[in-house]
C-alpha cells in the first residue's frame, strides 16, 4: 500500500537528528523494528553533551552489566528478546527511553532504507548535511580520543574516570570552539512529506 511519511530534519549542530512519523507504526510490526538489531555506542562527543546536560545518565550507563568499554567509547550491548534482540533503551510501550538529544549519532540519524529519503532530489542538501556531520563526528571523536590517550586516560581505568571526563569536556570545548561552515548552510528545521510503498513484516527492510 502507498503511504505518506512525514520526516522532520533538525539542524542542531552536533545533536542534529531526523524524526520519522512512521516509526510509531513500524512496518516490521515486531514492537522493536531497528532497535532489535543495533547496540548503541556512545563516543566522546556524546559524553561531552551528557556531561553538560544529563550527567546522571553516564553513571547509569557505566553501571549496566552488558557493556563493551574501550578507551573512549562504551557500547551498550543489546539483549536477547525472542528470536532476535532488543536495545536496552527500547520500551515495548513507548519506543526509545531517551529523548533525541540524549541518543548517540546512529540513533539520531538513522532512517530505515525502505523510506529511502536520500533518493528525493529536493532532500539532497540534507543528505549532504548528514554525511558531512557523520564525517565530522568521526574526526572529532578520534581527535579527542587521541588527546586523552596522550594524557594516559582511558575509560577502562575506573580509578581515573572522573579525571577522564573532566579532561574530555575541556578538550571537547577546545576542539569545537570553531565549528565547520556546513552547519550554517541548512535551516534549523525542515518538514517534508514523501510517499512510499509500504510492506509489512520482515519484508520491510531495515
Amino acid at each position: 500500500m502507498q503511504k505518506e511519511i512525514k520526516l522532520v530534519f533538525y539542524n542542531q549542530g552536533l545533536r542534529s537528528y531526523i524524526e520519522v512519523d512512521l516509526c510509531r507504526e513500524c512496518p516490521r510490526q515486531d514492537d522493536k523494528g531497528c532497535c532489535g538489531f543495533y547496540s548503541p555506542v556512545f563516543y566522546s562527543s556524546d559524553f561531552a553533551y551528557l556531561l553538560k546536560s544529563e550527567p546522571g545518565l553516564i553513571d547509569k550507563i557505566l553501571q549496566l552489566n552488558n557493556l563493551t568499554i574501550l578507551d573512549a567509547s562504551v557500547t551498550i550491548n543489546n539483549r536477547i528478546d525472542g528470536e532476535s534482540y532488543r536495545c536496552y533503551f527500547h520500551s515495548k510501550d513507548g519506543g526509545c527511553l531517551l529523548t533525541q538529544h540524549l541518543r548517540e549519532s546512529v540513533c539520531r540519524h538513522f532512517v530505515c532504507p525502505g523510506i529511502a529519503w536520500e533518493q528525493e532530489e529536493k532532500l539532497y542538501p540534507w543528505k549532504q548535511f548528514f554525511a558531512q556531520l557523520s564525517d565530522y563526528e568521526i574526526e572529532l571523536n578520534n581527535r579527542i580520543a587521541s588527546r586523552l590517550q596522550e594524557k594516559g586516560l582511558t575509560l577502562r581505568d575506573k580509578s581515573k574516570r572522573s579525571q577522564f571526563f573532566e579532561e574530555l569536556l575541556a578538550i571537547f570545548e577546545q576542539e569545537t570552539r570553531i565549528l565547520p561552515d556546513f552547519f550554517n548552510k541548512q535551516p534549523a528545521r525542515e518538514e517534508v512529506v514523501i510517499t512510499r510503498q509500504i510492506m509489512y513484516g520482515q519484508d520491510w527492510p531495515l
